[in-house]
């Protein structure tokens, strides 16, 4: 499961992904103990059935976020709840895009 955030100072815009780059989800949620909990409720909704059996710290193994910082509350928020986070600076990948990456629409 991939999970892109797009971070702002009071809110987290994410998409869900699959392995497969399906979306699973959108969403919309606000910095802080309200978001984080929303966002943990979304990857349990949408986490392959296989998942279901392994242990929750396992689980959230499986789940690799994009987002645009390496610091923060809601950075530290991730790495606790054992996501995987990698900062992805939002011009290099624009670069990326612009010379011969695919763009999707969104």
């Amino acid at each position: 499961m991939f999970i892109g955030d797009d971070w702002a100072e009071d809110h987290h815009d994410l998409e869900i992904e699959d392995q497969d780059g399906h979306r699973l989800a959108r969403a919309r949620l606000p910095e802080g103990l309200e978001g984080i909990t929303r966002l943990h409720a979304l990857v349990a909704e949408h986490a392959p059935a296989v998942w279901a059996d392994l242990p929750p710290e396992q689980l959230a193994g499986q789940v690799i976020v994009g987002i645009e910082t390496d610091r923060g509350p809601w950075v530290t928020a991730l790495r606790a709840a054992s996501y995987q986070v990698f900062a992805i600076n939002p011009l290099s990948a624009a670069a990326a895009l612009h010379l011969g990456g695919k763009e999707r629409r969104r």
